[in-house]
């Protein structure tokens, strides 16, 4: 080889050492769906993102899809790997095929590298590429002790805001990134509440390390208005479009309750509390007990494993508002002679909780205090008006508080959901609010989050549910009983006057024996 020929290779070397997207533009190829292998030819968008990665450690991008990031990732860890000894890049996502994906880009670029930029490799298969000068990529699914082992130079997290327990992977990651390591953390948008959400909001106040990166679909430049409006056709959803094209968070993600819903009851009903009550002043009061109204007050039990709450509110009926809401973590029994003061305290509101696993301590302990206005759910799921009815004959179809099932969860959710859409409740409540925004549909099922409680928003959902289905079936049946004592009144001819007049021997005939116990039922009578 010529000196002169040296000499050039030489000054290339280290201008690709100096500049990544010298080198990639100029030696990087990847594999093009329609044109099959092509070199990177850079968009002003991409170089621009790379001088980023240069001169920042931590960068958090908010992407629109299909931008070619992931490429760049993979381009500018070859680049790290070939100029710079012993760095240890580690590749995240969802799945490991998807993490394997982009060392399988670093590896089609390294393999079509010119001899002369070439390392030779010691170690080279599906899920890494180690390199005879100690740097290397490897690739790995999202578990909780990803990134916990050796000390990580860089760390690739792909679709951070799909991984469910991000959350703790970047936390195990802190030890290995403190020798001076770095992260690329991308993603496109997928619901609010989440690690990748909120590190994206702290990004943007700089209250940490991250440098946000918000790359909407315009910064490609072979796109117009013409392409975005493609989108909403192919997609099917202008949410979703919203989400993969224009890094919308608030439209983003299997959001149950829709970014207007909580956006509305955020600017026009949300209160803070008249009162805080309780020990540890977690039953929060808007409005105290009028007489005149009735009430529902409906609870959900924690499990008791310290990782969720009991949770009850006080809803108006007529009016459908929050009066009141509890969160705090009393145990069930505790709980029981708390919801039975609440209720008694707001009208002998009708109590409902639900009878799930933990829940029947909480109702043993209601049912010890005597409280009579206690919820029943038929055994099976045939509601009618007969069997709330047979609740005031003893009988055994009926069963003490709300029953969840397969059936009613979605039933309750669905409700909650109607009344949200069409403004026909009011909402007070912060708390219930923020524990809204982070319920999703998972595989179909309405939850939280992982990572967060949907205790207030399980409970206020059977207030809703219960509502507009059994307490109707319920006031049904009440209807009925006055009926049947109206017809006991008018054939009683030998009884005179009311019922506690002065004088009168004649048996109250609206003492009824119930469970083995004379009640007095004249108040149905009204």
């Amino acid at each position: 080889m010529s000196q002169d020929l040296k000499k050039i290779i030489r000054q290339e070397y280290l201008k690709c050492a100096k500049d990544p997207a010298h080198f990639m533009k100029k030696y990087c190829n990847i594999q093009h769906p329609q044109r099959g292998r092509i070199l990177f030819n850079l968009f002003p968008f991409q170089e621009k993102v790379l001088h980023l990665f240069q001169h920042n450690p931590y960068s958090i991008i908010l992407k629109s899809r299909q931008l070619g990031l992931s490429t760049l990732s993979a381009g500018y860890s070859l680049w790290m790997m070939l100029f710079h000894k012993d760095k240890n890049i580690l590749c995240i996502a969802t799945k490991q095929e998807t993490a394997r994906n982009m060392v399988t880009k670093v590896k089609f670029m390294y393999d079509n590298l010119p001899s002369w930029l070439k390392i030779p490799a010691e170690e080279n298969n599906k899920l890494s590429l180690r390199l005879n000068n100690g740097s290397i990529i490897k690739a790995t699914s999202a578990s909780s002790d990803a990134g916990r082992s050796e000390a990580v130079s860089l760390l690739l997290i792909d679709e951070a805001a799909f991984i469910d327990n991000i959350g703790e992977i970047w936390a195990s990651s802190q030890q290995t990134l403190a020798t001076g390591g770095g992260a690329i953390v991308l993603s496109t948008p997928y619901g609010t509440g989440n690690w990748f959400h909120k590190t994206w909001v702290s990004a943007e106040n700089q209250q940490n390390d991250f440098l946000p990166i918000k790359l909407p679909w315009h910064v490609h430049p072979e796109r117009d208005q013409e392409w975005r409006d493609r989108q909403d056709e192919l997609l099917g959803d202008p949410r979703m479009a919203a989400q993969e094209c224009d890094c919308d968070f608030s439209t983003s993600g299997d959001i149950v309750f829709y970014s207007e819903w909580i956006d509305f009851i955020q600017q026009t009903t949300i209160q803070k509390p008249l009162e805080r009550r309780g020990v540890d002043q977690n039953l929060w009061v808007w409005e105290s007990a009028d007489y005149t109204r009735e009430y529902m007050v409906t609870a959900d039990v924690a499990r008791g494993d310290g990782k969720d709450f009991s949770a009850c509110h006080v809803i108006d009926i007529e009016t459908n508002t929050q009066v009141a809401e509890y969160k705090g973590q009393l145990p069930p029994k505790e709980f029981g002679y708390f919801l039975t003061g609440l209720a008694t305290e707001y009208n002998n509101a009708m109590l409902v909780v639900e009878n799930a696993n933990i829940g029947w301590a909480t109702l043993d302990a209601i049912k010890e205090r005597g409280y009579r206005n206690l919820y029943q759910s038929p055994k099976t799921d045939k509601m009618t008006a007969e069997s709330y009815l047979r609740v005031y004959e003893g009988n055994s179809e009926m069963v003490p508080g709300f029953t969840m099932s397969m059936r009613t969860r979605p039933l309750c959710i669905n409700k909650f959901r109607e009344f949200v859409g069409d403004k026909s409740v009011t909402i007070r409540s912060r708390r219930l609010l923020e524990e809204m925004k982070v319920f999703v549909w998972r595989n179909g099922r309405p939850e939280a989050q992982r990572g967060y409680n949907d205790d207030l928003v399980m409970s206020f959902g059977i207030g809703m549910f219960l509502r507009d289905t059994s307490l109707k079936f319920q006031q049904q049946s009440l209807d009925m009983a006055r009926a049947a004592l109206g017809s006991v009144k008018s054939n009683k001819v030998s009884y005179s006057g009311g019922y506690g007049n002065v004088g009168s021997n004649v048996e109250n005939p609206y003492k009824v024996k119930l469970g083995g116990k004379d009640h007095d039922i004249s108040w149905l009578v009204g």
